[in-house]
């Protein structure tokens, strides 16, 4: 089963502090930055984890800016 992708505008400054939280639930979701200057990054969620990420984002989202974008371009990747 394939991973879920899944793309998110933050505050750039909370870009390594996310990666942090969300790396420490081990195996649940990877992070990867796709535009330092505008904060957008994309989450790769493991199979199944939805729930457990959405919940983690819901509470985090308390203190800091978290908001779904669309993806980039074609060939972005």
């Amino acid at each position: 089963m394939k991973s879920l992708k899944k793309y998110y505008r933050v505050d750039r400054r909370e870009i390594a502090f996310l990666k942090f939280i969300l790396e420490a639930y081990d195996g649940i979701a990877t992070i990867k930055t796709e535009d330092p200057i505008r904060g957008v990054i994309s989450f790769h969620i493991a199979p199944g984890c939805q729930k457990q990420v959405a919940e983690i984002l819901q509470y985090l989202k308390k203190d800091i800016l978290i908001e779904p974008v669309m993806p980039g371009p074609p060939g972005h990747d």
